[in-house]
Parts: C-alpha cells; sequence; structure tokens
C-alpha cells in the first residue's frame, strides 16, 4: 500500500458499512482522528474505583471458576519443548488433579511449531466444544516482518490445527501514522485465518499498547482492529512493560460497548501480561461486569493471557475448601 490518501483499502465488512464503500487511507484517517479524545483522569479514577470493589465471600468462589475459564494457558519462550507443551495441556485439562470439580482454561496459548504438539497433547478435550489451541503469529512479538512472511505464519498455525490466531499489530506503522497499512495487513491476517472448510480461525488483535505510549491512541488502535476485523482486542504480547493495565482494559471495553451498542456485534477483550494474582484478576472480572456487563464473562468474548495466574487461582480455591493454604508443591511451577 502507498501512502497516497486516494488509495483504496483491503475490503473490510465492518470498515465499509460504518465509513462507507469509499474505503480510503483518508477515510479512515478521518474517522480515527475524528474519535474523542480519551479523558485519561477520569478513566484513571474509574478504573481506581472499579479496583477498590471487594465480592463477597459467597461470590469468591464463583469469580475464581470464572477466572479459570476465562485463562489462556500460555508459554512463549524460546525454549519450549514438546514436554513442555504437553505439559501445559495436561494441566489446562485437569488444573488440579485433587480437585476434578476444577473447570478447565479456555485455551492452551504458543508459538506456532508447537500446534501440533497441543493438538495432539489435548486430544479429544480439544476442538470448538472444547480447550481453544491458540497460536501467536505475524512475526510475534515485534510484527517485523513482511505481510507474506506474516501470512505465512497464520496460514501454517491454522493448518496445524490452531482455531485461534493472537496476531500482533505493527506499532512502527501505527505510530508513524500509517493506519491504512495496519489495516490492511490485519484484513490480510484475518484472511488468512481461513480453514479449508470455509470457516474462520478466530482473530485476537494485540496493540502492544505499552508501546502506543497514550490513551487515544490506544482508542484509535482498538478501533482499528475492530474495523478490519479482529474478533478479540488484545493488550499485550506480555513482553514489553508495562503490559496489560486496568485502565488500558476499561478504555478497551469502552471501545467494544460503543461498538456493540452502534451495530449489536460483541467483540472480545483479552487482558495479557502481569496479571498474577486472583486478587488482580477480580479486579478485571468487575471491571467487564461494570461496563459491558457480566454477558461478557464468557470465553468467546474476555481471556486472560497468563501462565502463572492459574496457580495463585488454584491456591486461593484450595484455601475457600479446606481454610487453610496448602504448600508450595500443591500446584505446577510453569
Amino acid at each position: 500500500m502507498t501512502l497516497d490518501n486516494a488509495v483504496a483499502l483491503a475490503p473490510a465488512e465492518r470498515a465499509t458499512q460504518l465509513i462507507g464503500g469509499d474505503l480510503t487511507e483518508k477515510s479512515l484517517r478521518l474517522h480515527l482522528e475524528g474519535l474523542p479524545g480519551v479523558d485519561a483522569v477520569g478513566l484513571e479514577a474509574r478504573a481506581a474505583d472499579l479496583g477498590t470493589r471487594s465480592i463477597k465471600t459467597t461470590s469468591k468462589a464463583r469469580a475464581l471458576d470464572t477466572i479459570i475459564g476465562l485463562i489462556d494457558l500460555t508459554t512463549l519462550e524460546g525454549a519450549d519443548t514438546p514436554g513442555k507443551v504437553q505439559s501445559l495441556a495436561a494441566k489446562a485439562m485437569i488444573p488440579d488433579p485433587s480437585d476434578l470439580s476444577t473447570p478447565r482454561v479456555a485455551a492452551v496459548c504458543v508459538y506456532g511449531d508447537m500446534v501440533p504438539c497441543a493438538v495432539e497433547a489435548l486430544g479429544s478435550a480439544g476442538g470448538e466444544a472444547g480447550i481453544h489451541v491458540a497460536a501467536v503469529a505475524t512475526a510475534f512479538p515485534s510484527g517485523r516482518a513482511s505481510l507474506p512472511v506474516k501470512i505465512a505464519d497464520t496460514r501454517d498455525a491454522v493448518l496445524a490445527g490452531a482455531d485461534e490466531i493472537d496476531m500482533v499489530i505493527d506499532r512502527g506503522a501505527f505510530l508513524s501514522g500509517r493506519y491504512g497499512l495496519v489495516f490492511d495487513q490485519i484484513v490480510a491476517v484475518k484472511e488468512a485465518c481461513r480453514r479449508e472448510d470455509g470457516s474462520y480461525a478466530h482473530l485476537k488483535v494485540i496493540l502492544e499498547t505499552g508501546e502506543l505510549t497514550t490513551y487515544d491512541n490506544v482508542r484509535r488502535a482498538s478501533w482499528l482492529a475492530i474495523l478490519a476485523g479482529g474478533d478479540f482486542i488484545k493488550t499485550s504480547t506480555g513482553k514489553v512493560a508495562p503490559a496489560a493495565t486496568l485502565p488500558v482494559t476499561l478504555l478497551m471495553l469502552q471501545v467494544v460497548n460503543d461498538w456493540h451498542r452502534l451495530t449489536g456485534e460483541k467483540i472480545g477483550v483479552k487482558p495479557a501480561g502481569g496479571i498474577r494474582t486472583s486478587k488482580d484478576a477480580i479486579k478485571y472480572l468487575v471491571t467487564v461486569a461494570e461496563t459491558v456487563g457480566e454477558e461478557w464473562l464468557q470465553p468467546h468474548l474476555f481471556r486472560f493471557g497468563a501462565s502463572s495466574l492459574l496457580n495463585d487461582v488454584l491456591l486461593q480455591r484450595q484455601k475457600l475448601t479446606t481454610g487453610h493454604y496448602s504448600g508450595p508443591d500443591y500446584v505446577t511451577v510453569d
């Protein structure tokens, strides 16, 4: 794509319906830069207020089970091995072997080359009705690759059995104002999520909000990702600080709420990185419930991207059952 404001962008049903059939770099820019500015003080005050809300003990057990069912259990390290992915899948299926009433997690999230291993390890527990297999793609975490490479990365993961793709946007392009380039790439990756039967793997678009620097940029990037066809908007790769924060997640939920009011369509939100305790995760549950409603607290609309969060939730869950904390060997070390 060129920087010519009149050049036509890749077709995306959502964008053409909202902005119009004459979808160009100029029309996209006018829409994104015409969004109202974010009241940073008000946003942070609202997030702080939601973060102080408490829940009753009788509700805590349900909250902990809800959190488990919303987790994308993740390993994204260069040292990942098939054995580690197999162990992760086993934990996803049976998080607490001493309590088989413990819910399963929503998904296992791995690098694309580990997808076959995850699919095999999950077996009948995977698939559309079970634990999903999510793969990071598009030159995760930097996003620094050509579009053909990003498309091939995505297609390989989908063909290997991934039913969710977590892509990263080109933050350099976005921050330099090349919104059309970012838009076109998301549209292309969305198309690469098409399976042989014509259905699509769900696309989560990672904004890497820690690099976007301003709330206004987070709002624009959220709208851009949705317009281009993202099924989820996701805060972070977990590789950049700051990762997920409550104010940023609240802002993204507000965008999703605005989109739902405008179109009737529900888009998912995934905070990822830095959410390690059940206490913190409950703050996010409250924020979701107060912003878009409890109906969003389902795996197809909200996820936690996490590796260690599950361990703390299991410890808290066990304390509710027995009245005391277990030793350090109660949960596996990830």
